[in-house]
């Protein structure tokens, strides 16, 4: 899910009264404010400024003061001031498929919710399908789309910005009490102030680097479109280098959940001979809550391609092999989990990173009684129907969110999840909006999938109960699925016909290596 890597805290707001002066509009967005991007600054995910609270606070005039060093926010001015405003952070599988749901809803003509997404990145990221870039199967268009394309035909608008802080004021009331004449107020890092009705938080999620002595400076996370570009680099780096001595590329891959096993698998197809990749899990065995036809099709296609499992093992710290920085090895020192093994000490001349992830939802400073209910992932409180406790009219999905199913285990956040959630979220908020009893959420496994290389993938659907798809069948099926799943009925088109093309020439490329050698051996 798309990442809003400046999220600073959620802080209490004394909510301006229906008589209270609002702040002047600085700055007029229409519609056509999709790509526009508000603020001057961009920073990666993975140097993110550190998290910080807003100054901004309220006195009993009902105006808003600046402390020092601080320039008044510019609001955010609405197309229509009647309309329901809807503001959602975070344009993953989250966010921006409860802006399509919301758009395909029919509304009366006076309730139509204006919608703005805020994002930090100028693309929504499809991110089960990023290992596809490491094998070249697919091209950045086709799974990173730009918002202001996918979102041209819509009344959706989009800011390119980073969220600073959250200012709510729903807990006043349920479902917005008279003292209250918006749901509150959304700071965002350039200075924009968005007024709101209702807010969606599905900000997602970050890698835990910082578990591991040395993993924040030498590892290589692969959980956005930048870590892949930068794995891709880095990757095609070594191999000019070590290609032309004929020494092996060493590839260390840190955990064997679907991430891991998955870059283990592409890498180690794209490398052959000529790397050597090394999959490193606490566990004594890989993808431990995967179907069994998954774990088997992935254990066979890791051991035909020579893949090292070093299992029952835990990275202790990671270091440079030498103190010159221009040496790029590493050594990670790895401690055992299980009984009857030795620590060692392997050499790698790339460290990815597959474990942990930390939502971007802070923890809370008790500093009032309306800050947001947070566990001790930092995800938001929700009730069933994925409004934050004590805050109706707040919803959060996917990393943000820490629903829990009917047997009280909290669903994992994968896109299947964030993607379910948001076809429940557009509903709900209609159904807020023209005073309609809300739905409670209910996950529906549909199964799961994993790519093992270019030809090849495993799918185990959960309406089949042992069934496994395996190989090019089920690469072909794992690929429509996604197709299906891609955002909008034109880049559905595009990228279709794209993947279409693609094969043919594939197809003709085989087949003619087939002829040649037939005619060669004749």
């Amino acid at each position: 899910m798309a990442v809003l890597s400046s999220v600073s805290s959620l802080i209490p707001f004394s909510c301006v009264s229906n008589g209270a002066k609002r702040l002047t509009s600085k700055a007029s967005l229409s519609s056509r404010t999709s790509g526009f991007n508000l603020s001057s600054r961009w920073h990666s995910t993975r140097n993110a400024p550190r998290l910080y609270l807003s100054r901004a606070v309220t006195n009993y005039s009902g105006t808003t003061e600046i402390s020092e060093n601080e320039t008044a926010p510019r609001t955010y001015t609405w197309p229509d001031n009647k309309r329901p405003r809807v503001c959602i952070l975070g344009g993953g599988f989250g966010g921006l498929y409860t802006a399509l749901r919301l758009e395909s809803l029919v509304w009366p003509d006076d309730k139509k919710p204006q919608v703005v997404l805020v994002d930090q990145s100028e693309r929504f990221v499809f991110k089960p399908m990023l290992y596809e870039l490491l094998s070249g199967e697919v091209d950045v268009w086709e799974i990173a789309p730009r918002f202001s394309d996918l979102l041209t035909n819509t009344g959706i608008q989009f800011l390119r910005d980073r969220v600073k802080t959250l200012l709510p004021c729903d807990n006043l009331g349920v479902n917005g009490s008279e003292s209250s004449v918006t749901g509150g107020t959304v700071l965002l890092e350039s200075g924009f102030k968005i007024e709101y009705d209702w807010l969606v938080l599905a900000l997602g999620a970050e890698s835990k680097l910082d578990v591991v002595p040395g993993a924040m400076e030498l590892a290589f996370p692969f959980y956005t479109l930048e870590d892949a570009i930068r794995v891709n680099e880095k990757l095609s780096k070594l191999e000019r280098k070590n290609f032309k001595d004929g020494s092996a590329i060493k590839v260390a891959v840190v955990g064997c959940g679907y991430a891991g096993v998955e870059l283990a698998a592409t890498i180690s197809e794209r490398l052959q001979d000529r790397g050597i990749v090394q999959s490193i899990n606490v566990s004594k065995d890989i993808l431990t809550s995967a179907p069994n036809g998954n774990r088997e099709a992935a254990m066979k296609v890791l051991m035909s391609r020579k893949v090292q499992l070093l299992l029952g093992y835990l990275v202790q710290s990671i270091k440079r092999a030498s103190d010159s920085e221009e040496d790029e090895g590493y050594l990670l020192e790895l401690q055992p989990a299980e009984r009857g093994l030795e620590s060692q000490i392997i050499e790698a001349d790339i460290v990815l990173w597959t474990v942990g992830a930390k939502p971007l939802l802070t923890k809370l400073e008790p500093s009032g009684s309306n800050v947001l209910p947070l566990n001790a992932r930092g995800q938001a409180e929700t009730d069933e129907t994925l409004r934050v406790k004590g805050h109706p009219r707040i919803f959060a999905l996917g990393d943000s969110s820490s629903l829990r199913d009917p047997n009280g285990k909290l669903l994992p956040t994968t896109a299947q999840v964030a993607f379910q959630e948001a076809d429940f979220t557009g509903w709900n908020i209609w159904a807020a909006i023209n005073n309609r009893p809300l739905l409670p959420f209910r996950f529906q496994n549909l199964g799961e999938m994993m790519t093992l290389g270019r030809y090849d993938a495993a799918i185990s659907p959960s309406f089949i109960e042992g069934l496994t798809l395996e190989g090019p069948i089920g690469h072909a099926a794992r690929k429509l699925a996604y197709l299906i799943r891609l955002p909008t009925d034109e880049h559905r088109f595009k990228v279709g016909i794209s993947w279409f093309a693609k094969s043919a020439v594939d197809s003709i490329a085989l087949l003619q290596s087939n002829l040649t050698k037939v005619l060669s051996g004749s």
